[in-house]
């Protein structure tokens, strides 16, 4: 009887934790100035895009918050709108004249970086902290 009772609650432990619901914030700091937004994608681990949000500046700073995230991977990238016409602005050659950045804070050579590079995982409550590249 005490097999089955032991058995029973490991199973509602085990579910508890698949399906556990986790949260995600995001701040991103060292913006130049509090002009227009911040435009951030969230991807899981199969580069599909999970949502997309947009966010006013306040203080050089911009917060995103996410709820009932699932445990797993995923990758965040996002530019300073300062121009609010919800495209991110790129020279003569294609290099961004506003500010971007990608989860990790990881920063591309030529191009973006590997996505694979900016995977973080979530297995509880979640904060990172990024920096975008001007």
């Amino acid at each position: 009887m005490y097999r089955i009772w032991g058995l029973v609650f490991g199973l509602i432990v085990i579910s508890n934790y698949t399906t556990a619901q986790f949260s995600l914030e995001i701040e991103i700091t060292g913006l130049k100035n509090n002009e227009g937004n911040i435009m951030l994608q969230v991807f899981d681990e199969k580069q599909n895009v999970l949502t997309r949000e947009m966010s006013a500046i306040k203080q050089k700073k911009c917060l995103f918050s996410f709820k009932n995230l699932n445990p797993g991977k995923f990758a965040v990238r996002y530019f300073h709108d300062e121009n609010l016409n919800g495209v991110m602005e790129t020279n003569l050659v294609g290099k961004p004249t506003e500010g971007y950045g990608f989860s990790n804070n990881v920063i591309g050579k030529f191009g973006a970086p590997p996505f694979e590079k900016w995977l973080f995982e979530i297995k509880g409550d979640t904060k990172i902290s990024l920096k975008p590249t001007y």
